[in-house]
C-alpha cells in the first residue's frame, strides 16, 4: 500500500500556477494547478535542459519550461510539439481540500 504525503492545502497553489515541493531522501516535485483547477504533480525539472518547471507557465493542462520554452503534458510528463523527452509524473490525489503526493513513487526517481 502507498504510503501518501500531504503537501499543503489546494489553495496554497494559485490557478495556473505551481509550487515546488522538496521531497526528503527524493527528488523536488512541482504541484500545479490548472486554470479549471486540475492537480498534478511532475518531477521540478525539464527533460530538456533541466529547468525548474515550476517557475513555468501554465497553460491548459501543460507548463512551459521558463529556461527554453519547452511545452510539457501535467497529466503525461512528456514534451510536446517536435520536442522529444518526457518528466516522470507523480501519483496525486485531492482529499478535503489537501494535495497528496504518492511518498512511493517520488523516493523511487532517487533510486
Amino acid at each position: 500500500m502507498s504510503e501518501w504525503l500531504d503537501v499543503g492545502a489546494v489553495a496554497d497553489v494559485p490557478l495556473r500556477g505551481a509550487r515546488a515541493v522538496p521531497i526528503a531522501g527524493g527528488e523536488e516535485i512541482a504541484v500545479f494547478r490548472t486554470g479549471a483547477g486540475r492537480v498534478y504533480a511532475l518531477v521540478n525539472r525539464c527533460p530538456h535542459k533541466a529547468g525548474p518547471l515550476s517557475q513555468g507557465i501554465v497553460h491548459g493542462d501543460s507548463v512551459a519550461c521558463p529556461l527554453h520554452n519547452w511545452v510539457i503534458s501535467l497529466a503525461s510528463g512528456e514534451a510536446l510539439g517536435q520536442d522529444k523527452g518526457c518528466t516522470p509524473t507523480i501519483p496525486v490525489e485531492v482529499r478535503s481540500g489537501r494535495i497528496l503526493i504518492c511518498r512511493d513513487a517520488a523516493l523511487k526517481l532517487a533510486a
